[in-house]
């Protein structure tokens, strides 16, 4: 490491330090005629003088201490693993859990005797958690792609090694989330190639909300490997008794069939259905011949109305994001072509109304007699001074509205409803909505979902905004633009998840009828067999203000009356429980909570799905693995050619230790050491003085 020292001014300027310095000590000095010291004394004390002044003129000139220091990096050789459990859904398994491993851990440990080994699992999720257990319920190859370019851009990678059998049912095409290495990949090929005797239930499609008395449809798609002549038989049941059946005869080796059949909803709740295939002799595996499927059954859909001013993109986006949700019935319409009632409907949205040419207002007083919520989406066309007069939790004032880019910053102490995290993820890279720039007055009743960040400056001024009263909801998007938020979030994530989600939380929250209850318990209806099972619950005191003073338990009974007691963890004025997951099953839960002498209860039932889609494709896809090998200049190698791998990754010239300069500027005032020798040659000054007989 190199130091050097460097200043704003010239260094010869030090010559005035040491002139000053020695100029104030001759003053102090031989100037002096109150107290005679012995020479030797005086020059001492005088030196001692000297060497402080001269420090604190030099630090007038902001020298800086210049660093240059040299390091260096060994290549680093990234390991993924695919832990999903089509590794395993072959004849081989025990090779793969066994021996399989044996090799790897032998390989990677010869790997790190040269260079910097680090180690990854993926399938639902990506962890450095090097614990292989094959027991992963999808694969998603890009994830772990876009993890690592995240992780290690401009860091001195030299290969990622990739152990897969090359079947992902999540995310992207690997071949695209690598497109931008700028080092090798090698792929390791698991699994079986070769296709077995085998009947698949491939997919099972369905709604999962029915209506009571209605018939639901389900789609059943069945796929027989080598089966060719052979007979098999499909059948649903609920309870055991069957409701369904047909013989299916495979009329080739690789016969596809779809069966589309409707059933009778006739009981409301979460109902169980059984979808089976019936065994074939010498079947590779029987865990892809059966699934679950759970249908929630209601009483009746919700009616959502939009009514805008004019044509907007808005429209269409919100339309389609509320429709993904089966719950749901929306009809949409333009202000001067709608001619309906409106008790009709469980949630009334308004986009750019009231407006200047359609000021609505014979709606506007139906709404609260009919006590229907509204969700306004203020555009440049809303007439604000009519918007303000609603009631609706803000107002926007202004002698002039103009209309500014504001992007949505997630306020975390938001506690009307809950964002997953990768819906919170998704929110940082939406675009900005155009919205009004004016004075903002909240009512203390609201809160905010998002706030404006207008460029990079984050403001408390809300973007989405909700009211709530005990007698009505009112929902605000204050600004255009949303249908941009759905296009951005396909093109970062391939789906429109993390739209959907907050619109239909919206949807979901507004148009719920006002809950009076002191206790209530938020959670989904239907889990899948990898999620987490998440509750959220409120306690409310005689003046209905949030609490969380009590303790809240919560006891999960699964169909065979098996309980599972939980108690909920306080937030900042609520309840949080996170019950981690649970197996396939139809689940009802009891909430309590003592509140004084009273004792509340609150009950609901949940399903948690089973996840088949790692049993439904068992042949391995080494054309992958040998194309993403040979895009990136690797190669691809099986498991029993590991010393092969290790043997090529030595000799490639570019996979080498980088050595490192780093150059940094640190501020001499700021070093401690040079306070601290200031102060003890102004101490031992002082302390001869006075030893000397001085003041």
């Amino acid at each position: 490491m190199n130091f050097n020292l460097v200043t704003e001014y010239p260094f010869w300027f030090i010559i005035f330090c040491l002139i000053l310095g020695i100029g104030y000590a001759f003053i102090l000095y031989y100037k002096e005629t109150r107290n005679e010291y012995p020479a030797w004394l005086k020059w001492v004390m005088a030196i001692f003088r000297t060497l402080v002044i001269t420090i604190i003129a030099f630090l007038l000139l902001n020298p800086l201490l210049k660093t240059i220091s040299r390091y260096t990096e060994k290549p680093i050789i990234i390991f993924a693993q695919d832990n999903s459990r089509s590794i395993v859904t072959v004849k081989d398994s025990n090779y793969y859990q066994g021996q399989y491993l044996q090799g790897l851990n032998d390989f990677l440990n010869k790997l790190e005797s040269s260079y910097s080994v680090r180690k990854y699992l993926f399938g639902d999720k990506v962890t450095d958690e090097f614990s292989i257990d094959f027991n992963d319920n999808q694969t998603d190859i890009s994830l772990f792609m876009d993890e690592i370019t995240g992780r290690y851009s401009h860091r001195n990678v030299g290969a990622l090694v990739l152990s897969s059998d090359g079947i992902f049912n999540r995310g992207i095409n690997p071949l695209y989330s690598s497109a931008n290495y700028n080092f090798p990949v090698y792929t390791i090929a698991l699994g079986d190639t070769n296709i077995q005797k085998d009947v698949i239930l491939n997919k099972v499609n369905y709604n999962r909300i029915a209506y009571r008395g209605n018939e639901f449809p389900i789609e059943v798609i069945v796929n027989g490997n080598k089966c060719n002549g052979l007979t098999n038989k499909l059948t649903i049941s609920k309870n055991g008794k069957t409701l369904y059946s047909k013989n299916i005869t495979f009329h080739s080796g690789n016969h596809f069939e779809t069966i589309q059949l409707h059933l009778e909803a006739k009981e409301t709740g979460l109902q169980r259905y059984r979808v089976r295939l019936s065994a074939l002799p010498d079947e590779i595996t029987l865990s892809n011949n059966v699934q679950d499927i759970f249908i929630d059954v209601l009483e009746g859909r919700q009616k959502i109305l939009i009514l805008a001013n004019s044509p907007y993109p808005d429209n269409s986006a919100l339309k389609q994001a509320i429709q993904s949700n089966r719950n749901y019935e929306v009809d949409d319409f333009i202000i001067s072509d709608f001619n309906r009632q409106i008790s009709a409907y469980n949630l009334i949205i308004l986009h750019g109304l009231p407006s200047a040419k359609n000021n609505i207002k014979t709606l506007l007083e139906k709404i609260p007699e009919e006590n229907i919520p509204v969700l306004f989406i203020i555009s440049s066309q809303t007439k604000l001074s009519l918007f303000n007069n609603q009631r609706a939790g803000l107002s926007i004032s202004g002698n002039k509205i103009i209309y500014n880019e504001a992007l949505p910053l997630i306020n975390n102490e938001f506690t009307l409803f809950s964002l997953s995290e990768k819906t919170q993820r998704a929110v940082q890279f939406f675009p900005p909505l155009i919205s009004p720039y004016g004075d903002y007055r909240i009512q203390p009743s609201a809160s905010s979902l998002f706030y404006q960040k207008i460029g990079s400056v984050e403001t408390n001024e809300p973007l989405v905004l909700f009211n709530q009263t005990l007698d009505s909801k009112t929902g605000i998007i204050i600004g255009e633009g949303i249908w941009k938020w759905r296009m951005t979030n396909f093109a970062k994530e391939g789906n429109f998840e993390a739209f959907n989600e907050i619109c239909n939380k919206t949807i979901q929250f507004l148009s719920l009828k006002v809950d009076k209850s002191f206790f209530r318990v938020f959670c989904k209806n239907d889990f899948n067999a990898n999620e987490d099972i998440e509750f959220d619950a409120e306690v409310y005191n005689e003046s209905y203000e949030l609490i969380n003073e009590p303790e809240v338990t919560l006891t999960i009974t699964n169909s065979e009356g098996k309980k599972f007691p939980y108690t909920f963890n306080k937030t900042s004025n609520a309840y949080y429980l996170n019950a981690g997951s649970l197996p396939v099953d139809n689940y009802k839960y009891s909430a309590r909570v003592q509140l004084g002498n009273k004792i509340l209860t609150d009950n609901g039932e949940f399903t948690v799905s089973a996840l088949n889609i790692e049993k439904t494709n068992t042949i391995a896809d080494h054309n992958l693995l040998y194309n993403l090998a040979l895009k990136r200049g690797g190669e691809m190698v099986y498991p029993d050619q590991l010393d092969d791998l290790l043997e090529i990754i030595k000799t490639r010239e570019d996979i080498k230790t980088i050595s490192y300069t780093q150059k940094r500027f640190t501020e001499i005032l700021n070093i401690p050491l040079l306070l601290i020798l200031i102060l003890a040659l102004l101490s031992a000054e002082w302390f001869i003085r006075k030893r000397a007989g001085g003041y």
